[in-house]
């Protein structure tokens, strides 16, 4: 399975940037975006035998081809959540029915979100066989299903590890392999196989051999190298966030400021670091783990309402119907869609504290790092892989009226304004691509939001995450100490799988030129 000489094949254009013609025999997709138009697949119809290869990309292409492959990501991470609810409820109806002990057979929601969006023609290069970088896909991507892999189109195999083009596909009469998936994966305990996939980037082959493995037969082998001038290795940077996590403050000490900047306020440390330069700046503020309110706020929440589900929250409470007969979450406490405005249960509520909707009340779970950034000034990355839906953390600080921040204002104290965010909570379950009559559900008018929060003094990690108009984390409006609309806490949730060591951005409603935390006016 040695890959031709790229030069005898016609369909492959040369690359002028790639070197000698051994460079060119790359076998592993890598990151990046191009100049060949995004492909989808056809219902019914077999990959086509193209090849392809991705080559002098400008920085518009590259993040435009990154936006498609972030969309396609985010459409199939909602299917697969909704898909998991509506498994919760035909699992609770077969339970009801079955008899003598039988088990309903489950659905995958991984595989039924795939063959739905293939359906649909939503499959990315299925069109093409790229040779290299996948347009879109960065070194470090993490996925947590096999068939994710042949949705963005990085791996077309659903069971084998090696994807190719057959011999007799190609110009020379060779197979030419595409791709490789290594076991021994990242251990993430989140898929159905307990592992994640890493994609560590483009290698060339640069021996093979015979050998006879363990059932005695003769198995064909080969030595990888890592093409220079990538990206450093996914599932190297997955290693050193685990030796992070392990290790605290005696991991690269001379740089973290602290191992726990919150002082224990949080569930988890937050971890400070600085390899840049002698900014502590992060250290002068109080830690805030939660929004303060005035007492006013309670004062006119009105009558204090609660559900009386004393063993945990069922279809039909009340709190449910507060949320539009649904629950926000599913079972493991991810975001189903996203709302205007989600009503948890509260301290008027008879469920305990591990019913299905308390999640955001509950804090921080992953283990966040405030660093230096170069580009940023200060950034926010996790150490542990956040799952997509997932609770992140709360935007805290101290909440002011409008005639309070606009003293502030003239100060020139840092205020943050909850009503420019954009709505990207939107944009988390929209199933208009896959069902063309599908209508956003429609959702009880709140009133507008006129507070803002005050940083300048008191402040949480979340305050220092920057910007971006293509970010990987939306804001979701929550209620649950008070129910008085107009002053909800700014709850953060992952629009797609992160992983450890890359930062966390938000869209706060601003202009691209713009940089920093840029709802922080001064």
């Amino acid at each position: 399975m040695v890959p031709p000489n790229p030069s005898e094949v016609n369909s492959v254009p040369a690359d002028p940037n790639a070197g000698s013609a051994d460079d060119l025999r790359a076998i592993v997709p890598v990151p990046a975006a191009g100049t060949v138009a995004v492909a989808v697949a056809r219902r019914g119809k077999s990959r086509k035998k193209e090849l392809v290869r991705v080559s002098n990309m400008s920085a518009r292409d590259e993040a435009q081809f990154r936006e498609i492959v972030r969309r396609t990501r985010l459409l199939y991470d909602s299917l697969r959540v909704l898909t998991a609810v509506e498994e919760e409820k035909r699992a609770a109806a077969a339970a009801e029915t079955l008899e003598g002990g039988g088990r309903a057979r489950r659905l995958r929601g991984d595989a039924r979100a795939a063959a739905l969006m293939r359906q649909r023609g939503l499959w990315l290069n299925r069109d093409k066989r790229i040779v290299g970088p996948i347009p879109g896909i960065f070194v470090g991507d993490l996925f947590l299903f096999r068939m994710e892999l042949c949705v963005v189109g990085l791996h077309g195999q659903v069971q084998a590890g090696i994807d190719y083009l057959p011999g007799n596909m190609s110009a020379t009469g060779e197979p030419i392999a595409t791709s490789v998936i290594v076991s021994g994966g990242y251990e993430g305990g989140v898929s159905g196989s307990g592992k994640v996939y890493v994609y560590d980037g483009v290698y060339k082959i640069v021996d093979h051999w015979f050998e006879f493995g363990k059932s005695g037969f003769r198995v064909y082998k080969f030595r990888l190298c890592r093409i220079p001038g990538q990206a450093k290795m996914g599932s190297a940077v997955l290693k050193e966030a685990r030796n992070i996590r392990r290790s605290g403050l005696d991991f690269n000490h001379v740089f973290c400021l602290a191992a726990d900047m919150s002082n224990r306020k949080e569930n988890v440390p937050v971890r400070l670091f600085n390899d840049i330069d002698d900014d502590r700046g992060p250290l002068c503020y109080e830690y805030l783990s939660r929004t303060s309110f005035p007492q006013f706020v309670f004062h006119q929440s009105g009558k204090a309402t609660g559900c009386d589900c004393v063993d945990g929250c069922g279809d039909g409470c009340f709190c449910a119907m507060k949320n539009g007969g649904e629950f926000p979450y599913t079972l493991q406490g991810h975001l189903v869609r996203g709302k205007p405005l989600i009503f948890e249960c509260g301290p008027f509520c008879s469920c305990p504290p591990h019913c299905r909707n308390r999640v955001a009340q509950k804090g921080l779970k992953n283990r966040l790092e405030v660093f230096r950034s170069q580009q940023t000034a200060w950034g926010v990355r996790s150490l542990d892989l956040i799952l997509a839906g997932a609770f992140i953390c709360e935007f805290a600080g101290v909440v002011l009226t409008r005639q309070q921040a606009q003293l502030l204002t003239m100060n020139g104290d840092s205020l943050i304004y909850p009503n420019r965010f954009s709505e990207r909570w939107a944009e988390w379950g929209d199933l208009s691509q896959i069902y063309p009559q599908y209508a956003r559900p429609s959702y009880p008018s709140i009133p507008p939001l006129d507070f803002s929060l005050d940083v300048s003094t008191m402040r949480n990690a979340a305050c220092y995450m920057s910007h971006s108009s293509t970010p990987n984390v939306l804001v979701q409006f929550v209620l649950y100490d008070h129910n008085n609309l107009m002053f909800p806490h700014v709850m953060l949730f992952p629009m797609e799988n992160i992983p450890p060591m890359r930062e966390l951005s938000l869209d706060y409603g601003v202009a691209d030129e713009w940089t920093g935390k840029l709802s922080i006016c001064n």
